[in-house]
């Protein structure tokens, strides 16, 4: 394997050049931020933003305590033919439904667990949701938020939980959805309501938190079939 990167190459390229010549598939771990500044050459601020950029696009994700890993994967999941078949019995009401009986749970328990590095994860993923320019990068962003929300929480078995949910919530038909602009709306309703659950999770509020999650999701279904 030549493991030369070429130095022509963005900081972003080049980690992701880094990936795919050491074959990281989803759920491997990448190196601690020291060794990446040694075999790419790059300082540690550098690698961090382009990090940044690969979180932002969804490629990695990073698990506090346990380092930063290839997106898809982290935690123990339901094979992918179980998930996928589960998604096509259970209908977009059911699924939605689930989610309002687990995490506004998670959220509770967030509100008591949070880390300082659990919280800037939230608020990242706020703010890169407020500047997405396309429906596409919003949903990575607001997928990010959930998840943070899980991490938070500090608790593995609600984690994987959280991500076995977000599985089968992937593999549920949805339907076309349509939408009539090319991205959110600065007024979008996600973004209050995602402000609301960070800031009672960052007041160590769970009641609070627990209710502004029941709320956001609530509306999501509201919004998706009329009714919570």
């Amino acid at each position: 394997m030549d493991n030369r990167i070429d130095v022509e190459l963005d900081p972003a390229s080049r980690l992701r050049r880094y990936i795919e010549d050491h074959g990281l598939g989803a759920g491997s771990k990448l190196p601690p931020e020291r060794q990446l500044t040694e075999e790419l050459g790059l300082s540690r601020a550098t690698i961090r933003k382009a990090l940044d950029v690969l979180e932002r696009d969804g490629l990695i994700w990073r698990h506090v305590g346990k380092g930063t890993f290839i997106a898809d994967s982290g935690a123990p999941k339901a094979p992918a033919t179980a998930t996928i078949e589960l998604g096509r019995q259970l209908t977009p009401f059911r699924m939605m439904r689930a989610r309002l009986a687990i995490e506004p749970a998670i959220a509770r328990e967030a509100a008591m667990n949070a880390s300082g590095e659990a919280l800037s994860r939230m608020r990242r993923a706020i703010e890169r949701a407020k500047a997405a320019t396309t429906w596409h990068e919003y949903e990575i962003q607001d997928d990010n938020f959930h998840r943070a929300v899980a991490e938070a929480s500090d608790n593995l078995l609600l984690l994987s939980l959280f991500d076995q949910l977000n599985e089968v919530r992937r593999a549920v038909a949805w339907g076309s959805v349509s939408r009539d602009t090319a991205r959110p709306s600065p007024n979008h309703f996600s973004f209050s309501e995602h402000d609301a659950i960070a800031a009672a999770i960052s007041r160590r509020d769970p009641t609070e938190a627990y209710e502004a999650m029941r709320l956001h999701l609530g509306s999501v279904a509201k919004r998706l079939f009329g009714e919570e």
